[in-house]
């Protein structure tokens, strides 16, 4: 079952995902609620799956990952990526979005150079046809998810 989520959780999850490292007496105070209260309805979000972790943002380019891409993969009938739980462990896969269309899947990588980029599209050549576009900025990487009007 869905949970509903009103307008306290909604102020709870801005806040979180500002500084997920916030401790609940001064998420308490942010959301003008007691601490117990606090902690119960983060304890709620949690257990529905509506929290599903707690993470950093990594600066890709400082890591020395500089040569992002999306790649779309036509996969070979049995032969894919989505098939092949060993291809998802590969640390330059970011995210993978199965898709509708005429693609299988989307790939966001990250590789060091365009040598290692060359590799990865190698490796993935045995699965199906890949198709790259190189991403030159970001304007926008991430941001907190809102309720909807």
């Amino acid at each position: 079952m869905e949970r509903q989520i009103d307008a306290v959780d909604w102020a709870l999850l801005a806040e979180l995902q500002a500084d997920a490292r916030l401790s609940y007496s001064e998420l308490a105070r942010r959301v003008h609620m007691s601490a117990p209260a606090v902690a119960e309805r983060v304890r709620r979000l949690e257990e529905s799956g509506v929290i599903t972790g707690y993470h950093v943002h990594v600066n890709l380019e400082r890591t020395g990952r500089r040569v992002i891409s999306v790649i779309r993969m036509s996969c070979y009938n049995d032969r894919c990526v989505l098939r092949d739980p060993q291809v998802l462990t590969w640390p330059e896969i970011l995210q993978v979005h199965r898709v509708t269309g005429d693609a299988c899947c989307l790939l966001e990588v990250a590789t060091t150079s365009m040598t290692a980029f060359e590799d990865l599209i190698d490796r993935l050549a045995p699965y199906g046809q890949p198709s790259s576009t190189m991403v030159l900025s970001t304007p926008l990487g991430w941001r907190p998810l809102t309720a909807l009007p």
